[in-house]
């Protein structure tokens, strides 16, 4: 079982499509192993996308996902990482295929309803940041 980490972001939860997101996870055969609603603050924003400091869009991006409250969700499953992502469609939900969740939910490359984790390190970190052991199940 693989474990990686998914954020429905401010756009989606204030859109109110957090639970048909979560079913979709749910329908893919993705189980929740850990849930929490927050409202990241810039600072924690800025800690967990450090690795894209240098790029263009690093600032609007932090400033985007402190802007309201997000779902966070560590998700468990054969090949999770990589289902989730496929799940989740391209990261310009403009060109995402028909039924992922960017092309459903999201409206361009920033606003694009969800983040997942990239690959296992990533899983690790991502989820190090966010949850401890005693919230995972």
């Amino acid at each position: 079982m693989e474990r990686t980490l998914a954020i429905i972001k401010p756009d989606a939860v204030a859109a109110g499509h957090a639970g048909e997101i979560m079913a979709m996870y749910e329908k893919a055969g993705l189980r929740m192993a850990a849930m929490k609603k927050v409202h990241l603050t810039k600072k924690q924003a800025e800690g967990f996308y450090a690795v894209h400091r240098q790029r263009p869009f690093y600032k609007p991006l932090c400033r985007f996902m402190s802007s309201g409250p997000c779902i966070l969700l560590v998700l468990t499953g054969e090949d999770a990482i990589n289902r989730n992502r496929k799940l989740m469609g391209v990261t310009d939900s403009t060109k995402a295929a028909k039924g992922t969740i960017r092309a459903r939910f999201g409206t361009d490359i920033q606003h694009n309803a969800v983040h997942g984790s990239d690959a296992p390190s990533t899983a690790a970190f991502e989820i190090g940041y966010f949850f401890n052991a005693f919230e995972l199940f």
